[in-house]
């Protein structure tokens, strides 16, 4: 079956990272825990974690 998703890239990485102060990366807003685990996600997962840093505005390049 052929969907209508949004081409994306591979991960919301743009090698700006940066979780100093909390938990969360300035660069592509995932989670240290989401960052970790990015390659074992399903890709369901990484939709849903796509979705939700998309609607916080990342990923930010600078």
């Amino acid at each position: 079956m052929i969907t209508n998703k949004k081409i994306r890239p591979d991960t919301p990485c743009v090698a700006v990272c940066s979780t100093t102060f909390d938990e969360v990366c300035r660069g592509c807003g995932r989670t240290v825990a989401e960052v970790a685990d990015w390659v074992f996600m399903s890709q369901d997962e990484k939709d849903k974690v796509w979705d939700r840093i998309l609607a916080q505005g990342f990923p930010r390049r600078n």
